[in-house]
């Protein structure tokens, strides 16, 4: 079935309409919980990790540089948790109309976009006021974002895949999140990595999600902010990071659509 038909896209565009409303639905504030949890979690680690322990005391702006980092590691985090459960979300919708299923888990990652745009926009104004310039390095969010929303949307198809017959996928993805935030330099900083270990730096850096989130801090905050081209000299081991989320698309793309015809039967 044709992704692009228009049949596929109104039902897309109806899925994200309808999971937006019903996200916040019942609270006393609605969707300013989608500004306000960011910057209520960014309160507490900037309170924890950087006044009171002082990390990234050695890079310029770093409370800016936590708050884009929280930003951009919570995209990953709720696009790859709403993808998760997309498909089982929506059984009953499965067994009723043959349609495209990649749709379901975009829809997932286009309402995480949402946040994320809104969330973006807070940084903007943190930045002024702390007085870092907005230049037209800030351009750079654009390519970098396409990356991560690249990888996200892999993962999110190999584990609403696999949590369609493995529910225990949830908890254990719930793990690994927690786990990679720590492994990523989010809440401290690169050099702080790098002053205990080189090799340590350099195999986090590695990872795509510290490579986007340095290269945006880089680019858009200030250039104390180290990335993998500044860390490492070999350009082939430098480019693994900004393939691996090609790669793991491919994959998951793959994987989803190869299993996609049995998802209304086992559920």
């Amino acid at each position: 079935m044709n992704f692009f038909n228009k049949r596929n896209r109104i039902l897309l565009r109806e899925m994200i309409k309808t999971d937006f409303k019903l996200r916040y639905q019942g609270s006393l504030i609605g969707h300013l919980w989608s500004i306000l949890k960011p910057l209520m979690l960014f309160t507490v680690q900037y309170f924890v990790f950087v006044r009171f322990l002082r990390l990234g005391s050695d890079v310029p702006h770093f409370p800016v540089a936590l708050l884009l980092g929280m930003v951009m590691w919570n995209f990953f985090q709720e696009s790859t948790a709403m993808g998760l459960t997309s498909i089982v979300a929506r059984g009953d919708l499965l067994r009723k109309l043959n349609f495209s299923k990649q749709i379901i888990v975009i829809s997932s990652i286009a309402n995480a976009a949402i946040n994320f745009g809104i969330n973006l926009i807070v940084v903007m104004l943190f930045t002024v006021l702390n007085g870092v310039p907005i230049t037209i390095k800030w351009l750079w969010i654009i390519p970098l974002f396409l990356e991560l929303c690249l990888l996200s949307t892999g993962v999110a198809f190999l584990l609403a895949t696999l949590y369609v017959k493995y529910r225990d996928i949830g908890p254990v993805w719930e793990v690994i999140m927690q786990a990679g935030m720590y492994a990523t330099p989010i809440i401290y900083s690169l050099s702080l990595v790098l002053n205990y270990s080189q090799t340590v730096g350099k195999l986090i850096m590695l990872n795509p999600l510290a490579q986007m989130i340095q290269d945006a801090r880089h680019l858009m905050i200030h250039p104390a902010n180290i990335t993998t081209w500044n860390l490492i000299n070999n350009p082939l081991i430098v480019a693994i990071p900004y393939v691996i989320p090609v790669i793991i698309f491919v994959i998951g793309l793959t994987v989803f659509n190869k299993n996609a015809s049995r998802f209304a039967e086992i559920l």
